[in-house]
């Protein structure tokens, strides 16, 4: 699974039958923006097209896992987007049964404690390092 595909079935519920949720997901992004500008949202059986502009990949990264990590989504789509390529030295990880940041710190840092590393760098994905689900996808920064 790559940075652009996500599993539809899990994530955060941002949207019912009766919401836009092109609307919805534009407001979750803007609630917390991570630097993009002139952002626009449409969505269309569970594909999230995001355009607008960014200097900053990171804030691009964030976007994407922002609008791939909501309920109902399996593809973010960026055809349109204005930014810098994204970076190639990020890794991601999709957040397993049992997975606490503290474990994933282990893993890729050799120590748990790091963990807010990666609750810092996902800060618009992850509101609180005790709550994340199997299938989210986060960032890893590098150290």
């Amino acid at each position: 699974m790559g940075l652009f595909d996500f599993a539809s079935d899990i994530g955060k519920k941002l949207f019912g039958k009766d919401d836009d949720p092109a609307e919805e997901i534009k407001k979750h992004i803007e609630e917390d923006n991570p630097g993009i500008e002139d952002l626009k949202v449409h969505y269309d059986d569970g594909v999230v097209t995001i355009s607008g502009k960014t200097d900053d990949p990171a804030a691009l990264e964030k976007t994407i896992l922002m609008a791939g990590n909501a309920k109902g989504v399996k593809e973010v789509r960026i055809d349109d987007m204005q930014a810098p390529p994204l970076i190639e030295t990020t890794e991601y990880y999709e957040i397993a049964s049992g997975d606490t940041l503290w474990g994933i710190a282990s893993k890729y840092y050799g120590q748990g404690a790091k963990y807010t590393l990666i609750f810092e760098a996902n800060r618009e994905v992850i509101k609180d390092p005790d709550k994340i689900f199997p299938g989210q996808k986060i960032r890893i920064p590098a150290v």
